[in-house]
């Protein structure tokens, strides 16, 4: 249960290993703030630990939450879902990797909208410390037919 009570995969296409995402903590029409546990089931998991190239895909829910949210109240429930293209713009690490059931906190925020492109800050933290800050690139694609 989302503590907002918003269905996750109503807003993301992601699904089974690939949906990262555990609660929304926030949304309004530029921003998401979300949550997630690290599990065993995460991609890069060694035995261990998770790398933190998993924190761009983070970043990237996030905003996809935030982007599926303003189609929802756009266009409504029934609304087609487009992809995104997803450029990596910057990102900075401050971790090699995250732990076993380390809880992070993620917030995405449009910075910049022109049409089918979005410029998005995003940042990853661990309690009050910050573990990663990616810069996304995000263009829609328009589906055929």
């Amino acid at each position: 249960m989302n503590r907002l009570d918003i269905n996750i995969e109503d807003l993301l296409p992601h699904r089974d290993r690939m949906l990262i995402i555990d609660e929304i903590i926030e949304l309004d029409d530029t921003s998401a703030v979300t949550s997630a546990t690290v599990t065993d089931q995460w991609p890069f998991f060694d035995g261990k630990t998770v790398d933190s190239l998993i924190l761009i895909e983070l970043i990237a829910q996030t905003a996809g939450i935030n982007n599926g949210w303003v189609r929802l109240k756009t266009h409504g429930q029934d609304s087609k879902k487009e992809g995104w293209l997803v450029g990596i713009k910057q990102s900075r690490f401050f971790v090699d990797a995250v732990s076993l059931n380390d809880l992070i906190i993620t917030k995405a925020e449009n910075q910049f909208e022109y049409k089918n492109y979005r410029h998005i800050a995003g940042v990853a933290s661990i309690g009050s410390k910050i573990i990663g800050e990616v810069t996304l690139q995000l263009i829609q694609t328009e589906l055929a037919g």
